[in-house]
């Protein structure tokens, strides 16, 4: 059972309206976030001068890259949830959806409206 805190914390959760922060392509269905290495003028220079890339690629699988095109800005977590529930079913729906919006979060890759 929640405490009443926790439940409002978890109201105000599922309220949050998430908005993709990061450039990403899609490809057949799947998302690949492209993601900057570097921001310091020395790491972008060092990128240069070895001729690498300075991003990298996360890829989603096929839950995270529907959870992903439903970080719009318009959507709240909790309408993503239920979408969520309705495509793939119930089982610790709400678990997933968390800490997967967590990692967005931490990594920046989201910011919410």
């Amino acid at each position: 059972m929640l405490s009443s805190e926790n439940s409002e914390r978890l109201k105000q959760w599922l309220n949050k309206k998430p908005l993709r922060n990061v450039e990403w392509i899609e490809e057949s269905g799947i998302i690949r976030l492209r993601v900057i290495k570097f921001k310091s003028r020395i790491g972008k220079a060092l990128c240069k001068i070895f001729n690498r890339p300075n991003y990298f690629f996360v890829n989603l699988d096929e839950i995270g890259s529907f959870i992903w095109k439903n970080c719009d800005g318009k959507n709240s977590i909790a309408d993503i949830l239920e979408k969520l529930k309705e495509k793939y079913g119930e089982e610790k729906m709400m678990e997933r959806l968390y800490f997967f919006m967590n990692m967005l979060e931490r990594g920046g890759y989201v910011r919410y409206e």
